[in-house]
């Protein structure tokens, strides 16, 4: 894996130089930014975030990113979710969840046939208006302050995409569903539509994100009571290269010239690239160097890079 030897070990204030990916699995009741921060902590880095926020209600795969492997979650951010969302039926609340003060009771008579022929309604694009309480920002303030405060503004639906929506049970009016869509989704705002659909109204009361791209909750993912355990250097153990938030995109490797120009700031010429778009980009002893772009037949412009000296002191292999 692509890392520097540690500065210090972070216990005597200072940070340590550490890059990489923690697939961390978020407990309920807490906010994704103060779960990085735990994390960062725990790990003794300046630099950290993640890769998409989940509400505090709501548990599962939150990679963190860490030290120069901030530089990519942009790509994380754009990709697609895959959740086990539990729905209560007939029970609509303020925030569309649980933790909200319940505002309305239905009664729930839909059978399972029925409520598969409301799901079929959302597979696909659909418009979904983003909830009041929401990190979206109207004027500089979030949305979900002026919410608190008992306001409520126009919000504009947006363009999403439910690739799948499958009935995994039903128990009593509890509705469980494998939910697999694209960035900006808010499944709370999707319970409440299918509740309306239905006529009995609902709200989310459970929910667990399983997959972040190409990522998946496995053996790997760690919780905090794990971290915490943990000696340091088994901590580390855990940290997945840079390089693998990028891992879906083509790779080109570059000899010591066209290395040099790259993390110069230049463009460089290869004739095998060729196809236009985002590729993760190598040096000549298999280093991550970061992302660049094939603007053109055979021209690669740097977007993303690691830092020089981080490059330089790399010790590990890169994914292949």
């Amino acid at each position: 894996m692509n890392r520097s030897a540690p500065r210090s070990a972070g216990r005597d204030g200072r940070w340590r130089l550490l890059d990489g990916v923690l697939l961390f699995d978020k407990p309920s009741g807490i906010t994704s930014n103060t779960a990085v921060q735990k994390v960062r902590r725990l790990f003794g880095v300046e630099k950290a975030g993640h890769t998409g926020t989940l509400d505090p209600m709501a548990t599962g795969l939150l990679p963190v990113c860490l030290g120069e492997a901030t530089k990519f979650s942009q790509l994380l951010l754009e990709a697609d979710k895959t959740y086990a969302a539990t729905i209560l039926l007939g029970v609509t609340t303020s925030t569309g969840d649980l933790e909200g003060t319940v505002t309305k009771r239905g009664t729930v008579q839909a059978e399972r046939e029925a409520i598969e022929r409301v799901l079929k309604r959302f597979v696909g694009q659909i418009l979904q208006t983003p909830p009041m309480y929401s990190a979206i920002k109207r004027g500089g303030q979030p949305l979900y302050k002026l919410a608190r405060a008992g306001g409520e503004v126009p919000r504009e639906p947006r363009s999403i995409v439910i690739r799948s929506l499958t009935v995994v049970g039903i128990e009593g009016e509890e509705l469980k569903l494998s939910v697999s869509c694209s960035k900006g989704t808010y499944i709370r705002v999707l319970a409440e539509d299918i509740g309306r659909e239905l006529g009995c109204g609902a709200c989310l009361s459970a929910l667990r994100r399983e997959g972040v791209g190409g990522f998946r909750l496995s053996r790997s993912t760690v919780t905090l009571e794990q971290l915490e355990q943990m000696a340091p250097t088994d901590r580390d153990a855990l940290l997945l290269a840079e390089d693998a938030l990028v891992s879906s995109l083509p790779r080109l490797d570059l000899d010591a010239a066209g290395a040099w120009r790259l993390r110069h700031g230049q463009s460089v010429k290869r004739s095998e690239a060729h196809v236009a778009g985002l590729a993760r980009i190598y040096g000549p002893s298999r280093e991550f160097l970061g992302v660049g772009e094939v603007t053109a037949p055979g021209l690669i412009v740097p977007r993303r890079l690691v830092s020089g000296a981080r490059t330089a002191a790399a010790s590990g292999p890169s994914i292949a």
